[in-house]
Formats: structure tokens, sequence, C-alpha cells
């Protein structure tokens, strides 16, 4: 058998280069660096290396937008395993704002009183004498950056993967460090442990399902090509029940990401125990690159078979959105009823991946399902990097203060924080004039377009359930009398404030003004085949 030299296109895998140049230039600061002067520098490598990661990024989609025209744009790179499209870089820009964002929430030292809300030594056990004193020491893990990184450069492989082997690459290497991430909180550890040591159990499943579903699809295709696979789903080559339970497959190990019901049960947990900064980071960034992931493999790989995979995702959108809302409602922990929020959000965006395709599907002015989507998780993602970041500001003696009745009457201490975290509140609940609104209509719109006005009609019901629980968190921090201990915002550094700052004003601008962004997810055109 002859060796073909693999070729790399470095200018269109730049960002992706970069991101992993920097996480591996962070290993070697850890290695070689005093601990007392890692943080400053790593903040800077993962700041610098996400800015030219960007910079890079729109350079690419320049070029992708110059170069060709028509609904799609993009080349093949890698030898065939990676696709550079209008859609994966759009995607590459959301992962990297928001990670951005994540760096920001992550450098925060002024809340907890000059370190981090990273535990200063994760070998410690809680409470014993070495992690008093890593406490006592101002012990700091600036590990964190480097993992960040690299999760972050697996968010950007996953939806730019053209095969599926190097799609579960891709999964592995976006998880592994969230899994570490989660567990490595400065207060509440235990939690903090079993928040990771759950979600890496749970994570460690989905993933065999995946990749014994590759293995599925492989024998049913002969192929690990998207491209190939959805040939051979079109030519009917038989052994069906090969293709539809490796679909089936495969659909675990992608809904178990973006927490789909039922395989939402390790969300809530998660989101509460992480450090506060890792769940914003998670909650944007993850849910972006799977779903672009899944967007491609069902798009592009099960495209010529939407009407065996589309009742499955009929039936998982309806219950998502119902569970999501429903469960929200019980919870006394901002976390958690933000998480559940985050699973009804799920719902919504899988309802967008029920709609018209093609934009010959659409009359003319309508978005594809495919545009509809990357433009509910630009609005997602700023609301809940913003919201997140006011959590970690609304503070008493015990640190951050999440239950409850520690935020009655907190408009009245605090009017700037607690309307901030309102108006992103807002966003979510669909409300007009926020960024909300536009994508929830978004979705809506396409759905309705292609038959599934049903899942619609469960997702204006859920809609209106969750208005009744963020509604009633708002009315608690402005109209309710508090009792007993309550908490108050800390002052924080300008890396949290602007980050709330950018969110609140994104959030707002996408709902007054959304018709830049629309334009731009649409000049992002479709998947390469």
């Amino acid at each position: 058998m002859e060796f073909v030299k693999p070729t790399l296109q470095y200018f269109e895998l730049a960002p992706m280069l970069i991101v992993f140049g920097a996480a591996c230039l962070g290993v070697v600061v850890e290695g070689f660096l005093p601990r007392a002067r890692r943080h400053v520098v790593q903040v800077v490598v993962a700041g610098l290396g996400l800015l030219a990661a960007l910079g890079f990024t729109i350079w690419v989609a320049t070029d992708l937008t110059s170069r060709a025209s028509g609904a799609a744009r993009g080349r093949l790179a890698a030898s065939g395993t990676l696709v550079i499209d209008g859609p994966t870089v759009y995607l590459w820009g959301l992962v990297l704002v928001f990670a951005a964002a994540g760096v920001a929430l992550f450098a925060e030292r002024r809340l907890e009183g000059g370190v981090s809300a990273f535990a200063g030594q994760a070998a410690a056990l809680p409470g014993t004498e070495a992690e008093r004193q890593a406490s006592t020491r101002g012990l700091d893990h600036t590990e964190v950056y480097p993992l960040l990184m690299f999760a972050v450069g697996g968010m950007m492989l996953f939806p730019a993967a053209n095969d599926l082997l190097t799609m579960f690459v891709a999964l592995e290497v976006l998880s592994l460090p969230l899994y570490l991430l989660c567990g490595l909180a400065r207060r509440r550890r235990l939690l903090s442990q079993e928040a990771a040591l759950k979600y890496f159990l749970l994570g460690a499943f989905s993933s065999g399902f995946f990749l014994y579903g590759v293995a599925l699809i492989y024998g049913f295709a002969g192929s690990m090509q998207l491209a190939e696979i959805n040939e051979a789903v079109r030519n009917d080559v038989g052994n069906e029940s090969l293709l539809l339970i490796g679909m089936g497959m495969l659909a675990v190990g992608l809904l178990f990401k973006v927490g789909a019901v039922p395989f939402h049960a390790w969300t809530p947990d998660v989101y509460q125990g992480a450090p506060t900064a890792v769940t914003a980071f998670m909650a944007a960034c993850t849910k972006v690159a799977a779903f672009g992931a899944l967007l491609r493999l069902f798009y592009v790989g099960f495209g010529s078979d939407r009407w065996t995979w589309q009742p499955m995702m009929w039936v998982i959108a309806i219950l998502t959105m119902l569970v999501g809302a429903v469960l929200a409602i019980v919870q006394t922990d901002v976390k958690r009823m933000l998480a559940y929020s985050a699973i009804s959000h799920t719902g919504f965006l899988l309802t967008g991946v029920l709609g018209a395709q093609a934009s010959g599907e659409l009359a003319d002015g309508q978005v594809t399902s495919l545009q509809a989507v990357l433009f509910y998780l630009t609005t997602y993602g700023f609301a809940t990097v913003g919201a997140f970041a006011v959590v970690t500001l609304v503070r008493d003696s015990g640190g951050e203060a999440t239950t409850f009745p520690r935020w009655a009457g907190l408009g009245r201490r605090s009017p700037w924080v607690a309307g901030a975290f309102a108006f992103f509140l807002l966003s979510m609940a669909g409300i007009p004039l926020t960024a909300g609104f536009v994508g929830k209509w978004a979705v809506f719109t396409v759905a309705m377009s292609a038959g599934a006005w049903p899942v619609v009609a469960v997702a204006i019901v859920a809609s209106i359930v969750a208005v009744y629980f963020y509604i009633r968190h708002i009315r608690l921090m402005f109209f309710s009398e508090p009792e007993g201990e309550v908490a108050a915002v800390t002052s924080a550094s300008p890396l949290t404030t602007v980050t709330v700052a950018v969110c609140a004003v994104a959030t707002l601008v996408l709902g007054v003004v959304p018709g830049p962004v629309l334009d731009l997810v649409t000049n992002a055109g479709d998947f390469i085949r």
C-alpha cells in the first residue's frame, strides 16, 4: 500500500492551531515558571491566544467569502477529515468570544480576597491539614488556563469534523479538561468533586455509546466520512438495522453533551457543583460546539434519511422543553434553576433543528434551520455567560450565595446588578426587545415551515411556564422582604464587570437590532458536503 503524505491547510486551520499552541505553551509555563508569576503569564497567554485565534477566524471568514459565492462556501482540510465552511467559522467565532469571557471570569481574584475561585491544591483531601495549608499560603491552580484552552481547541474541532473518528477525538478533547475543571472549586469542594465524578462517569458512558455507534455506522456504510455515509444512506445499501442502531447511539453521545432529556441528569448537579466561572464557560461553549457537531452529523451524514431521525427529535425536543421548564419551578438554588433553564433551551434549539434545511423550502427572507439555530446559540450564549457572571458577585459569609432566600431584596441593595440579572432572565424567557425573543422567533418560524407545529405548540407552552419561574425570581429580588441573613454584591475587578456589561449590551442589541447578526448567519451559508 502506497503511503500518501497528508497535507494541512495551515491558513484555514490557523485559529485552531493557535488555540492548541497556546494550550501547550501554558503547560510549559506551569513547568518552568515560579508559582508566584504563573497567574499573570497564564492569563496573558490564554487571552492573547484567544484574541489571535479570533482575528484569524475573521480573516478566514473573509477569505471564504471573497473566494467563493453561493449558499455553500468552504473547503476540505487535513486530507478531508475537517471542513472549513461558513457555519464552522461562525461557530469558531462564538466559541472564542465566550471562551474569552470565560478567561476573564477565571482570572477574577478580588471576590475571594486575592485568590481565584479554584482550589489551591487539588490533590489535598477536603478538610485536611494539607488543604488548610494550601489555603493559608494562598496557592492557586493556574493549570486551569491550559485546561480551558485545550477544551476550547476540542470545541473548535468538534463542529469542523468531517468524519466520525475525528468527531470522537474532538468529543474527548473537549470533555476531559471539563471533567477536571468541574472538580477544582475552592469552596464546597466535596460538592465540586461529586459534580466532576458524576460528569466523568456519565460522560464516559455517553462516549462509549458514541464510539459503538461509530463502529455500527462504519459497518453499514464502509466509511467514516460524512459525505460517503450520506451516499450510502441515499443508495439504501441494506443493513438498515445497523444504520438505525448506529444513528441512535451517535445521537446519545451528542444529546448528552447538549443536555437533552433523557440524558440530562448530569446538568443540574454539574452546574451547581462546578466553580461558577467554569459553569458559565461550559454552559455557553459546550452547547455551541455540540450543536454544531449535531447539525453537521444529521444534516450532512444523515440528511437523506431525515424522515427516520426527525420523529426521534420531535419526541426528545418535546420532553426536553417540558422537563426543563417544569422542574425549574421547584428549584430553590439559582444555579440549579439556570441548569434546568439550560435544559429547556436545549429543547428550543432542537425545535430549530427540525426546521426546513434548505433555502428552497422557505419563503423569501426566511432563514434556514441551521441559520436559526446559529442565531439562537448566539443569543443564548450571551445571556447565559452574563447570568452566571452575576451569580459570582452575589455572596455572603460562606462565599457565593445561590439559595433563593439570600437573593430577597437584592434589587434594593444593588439595583444595577439585580437589574442586569433580571434582564438576562427576561431574555431567556423570550420577552420582546431582548435577544431571546428574536432567537425563539427564528427557531419557531423554521419549525413551523417544516410542519412541526405540534413541537412549536409545546414550545410555546414551555415558554409560558418558563416565564413564571423567571418572573418569580425577579419578584424575589425586587419585591420580597429579606428574612434572616441575606447576600450582598461584592465589588469585582474590571474583568467580571466588563463581562457582565458586554453580555448585557449584546443581549439588548441583538433584541433591538438583530439584522446585522441575522445577515451574518445568513452569509455563513450552509454546510458543504
